[in-house]
């Protein structure tokens, strides 16, 4: 047994020294309690070694690295892993022709797909990494969080609330317990309405009731009507803007312009950046206890939000909107093909980053030949996840996209080359497609599972699942501390969601600062002392 434990952890080893990258422990998400423990993509409790952490080699079954006795907490990862898995890379479409626009054996040969494999090596990163400028030991959370939304954005909110509300008057007639809103006061709004991501209530205004969820230390701060007031009038542009003024999101555009601005100032993401849609739909423990009336008069979401993730610390670069049903006129919302918008979303998202050989991973609807072709020619390599009925198969041999009548074992691969890319088709209780020119065909990886041992698979996938459960994890973790107030106008829910990514960025930044080593706030303290900063109130003591 001790000899079998050995040689399973100098596997382990080896496959962790490949990724000391992805270097924020488990800690980083803030709070090693319970809210964590028994959940099955955590290991957070008492006897798990957190300082050994590291993203685990297995998308499906993450338990290598904790000691047996805490094996019960993960018996049910299982299924979530694979049915992930599953359903985008599994055998959808299998019919003997193959997707659309995949070729045939001839035609492969005749675009050069061959089975012979050759080494690909991909260059040096070429850009520092970590965050851009040192912060002092005193940075305080509002420090951090003004790094993104400084006083003079802070003071623009302030400018065309005002101009709004003047408006808004002259139209409608005054109001009579109106005054021009301050910046101070913005502050202190901007605070009630984050207040809402540390403490989860539906309506940011049960601050002041005398329910569960009042919240008497911040709500002496501003009377409720004065609150309802700013937010009744609150604006980032007042009005549309004379030229191209039918964009959808021309109310918020400037500060979505100004935030990338200061992720990209601030923060220098590592080699591996992952493209996705973060998880930001509701809660669904909240859901279940809401009325039925109340589920129907949540409007559904109008909008996608992608992101350009770093992957070594979960950090925000990049921010892509996308309105649905064709509001505004940005060229997007008249693409109803679905892999062709998302490929658009990808160079949008990937346009800053040309030249400086990042490998982005990529989900099933953003995978293509084309796509990573063209990111190819700029410095960007690629590995994605493919799947027979999401992505677009234009250009890749259907000999690799449709199951073969002998039955495959697990841990088997079969690649083709073109050039540099190659397509793998592994088998792991299912078959797992990927693309990808950034790891070499001819490199072996494993995934580790407790169960059934290591399966071995192409460097490519050892690589996805690994970088991708971190992601997994971040998001899963990250996702509870959205500011939960829900406005109905679509720019405000954008403008909240982006404030909320920018407090987590913060908190990242701030993990990775010499001030973490002065106070070590969890993610959950580090919110309530941006609220208690936000709203001026001078204690400094974290609030439990």
């Amino acid at each position: 047994m001790a000899e079998c434990g050995r040689k399973a952890l100098s596997l382990l080893e080896a496959a962790r020294s490949r990724y000391e990258s992805l270097q924020i422990s488990d800690d980083v998400f803030g709070e090693s309690g319970d809210d964590s423990s028994d959940n099955p993509f955590y290991s957070t409790s008492g006897d798990s070694d957190s300082d050994n952490y590291i993203a685990e080699v297995g998308e499906e079954d993450q338990q290598q690295q904790q000691p047996p006795q805490q094996q019960h907490h993960h018996h049910h990862h299982q299924k979530r892993g694979d049915k992930e898995s599953g359903h985008s890379g599994g055998t959808g479409g299998g019919s003997a022709a193959g997707p659309p626009g995949s070729l045939s054996r001839s035609q492969a040969e005749e675009e050069g797909w061959t089975e012979t494999l050759q080494d690909v090596t991909v260059p040096p990163y070429n850009d520092t990494y970590g965050p851009a400028q040192k912060m002092p030991a005193t940075a305080t959370a509002l420090d951090f969080f003004q790094l993104f939304v400084p006083d003079n954005c802070i003071q623009n909110m302030v400018t065309q609330t005002n101009m709004y509300a003047k408006k808004f008057q002259e139209r409608f007639g005054s109001d009579e317990g109106w005054r021009p809103v301050t910046a101070q006061e913005m502050k202190a709004f901007l605070g009630f309405v984050t207040s809402t991501s540390v403490h989860r209530c539906e309506s940011v205004l049960s601050i002041w009731s005398s329910g569960f969820f009042s919240n008497q230390s911040i709500a002496l701060k501003m009377s409720q009507s004065r609150f309802e007031k700013i937010l009744k009038y609150f604006h980032i542009v007042a009005f549309r803007p004379s030229q191209g003024s039918n964009q959808g999101l021309y109310k918020i555009q400037p500060f979505l312009d100004s935030l990338q601005q200061s992720f990209s100032c601030t923060f220098r993401p590592s080699q591996t950046q992952v493209l996705h849609e973060p998880l930001i739909d509701e809660d669904p423990v909240f859901i279940a206890t809401c009325t039925e009336r109340e589920l129907r008069k949540r409007k559904k979401r109008k909008f996608s939000l992608w992101v350009r993730q770093c992957t070594s610390t979960g950090f925000i670069c990049q921010i892509a909107v996308h309105l649905k049903d064709g509001q505004g006129t940005d060229g997007l919302a008249t693409l109803k093909n679905k892999p062709q918008l998302h490929s658009l979303v990808a160079k949008q998202l990937c346009q800053n980053i040309s030249g400086k050989n990042a490998i982005i991973f990529t989900g099933p609807s953003i995978t293509s030949l084309s796509l990573f072709t063209e990111f190819s020619k700029q410095d960007i390599y690629c590995c994605g996840l493919l799947s027979t009925r999401k992505s677009d198969c234009t250009g890749l041999p259907q000999s690799m996209l449709v199951c073969g009548s002998t039955p495959a074992q697990r841990g088997q691969s079969r690649i083709m080359m073109k050039g540099s890319m190659s397509l793998i088709s592994w088998y792991n209780k299912g078959h797992f497609r990927f693309l990808a020119n950034a790891y070499s065909p001819t490199k072996k990886g494993l995934i580790i599972k407790r169960k059934s041992g290591e399966i071995p698979c192409p460097l490519a996938v050892e690589a996805f699942a690994a970088h991708l459960s971190y992601i997994c994890k971040y998001d899963d973790k990250y996702s509870k501390y959205f500011i939960f107030h829900k406005p109905n106008k679509t720019w405000q829910q954008v403008f909240w969601l982006s404030i909320s990514i920018a407090i987590n960025n913060a908190y990242i930044l701030y993990k990775m600062s010499d001030a973490y080593t002065v106070k070590r706030y969890s993610r959950a303290q580090f919110g309530e002392r941006l609220v208690r900063e936000l709203l001026d109130l001078d204690d400094c003591s974290p609030t439990q």
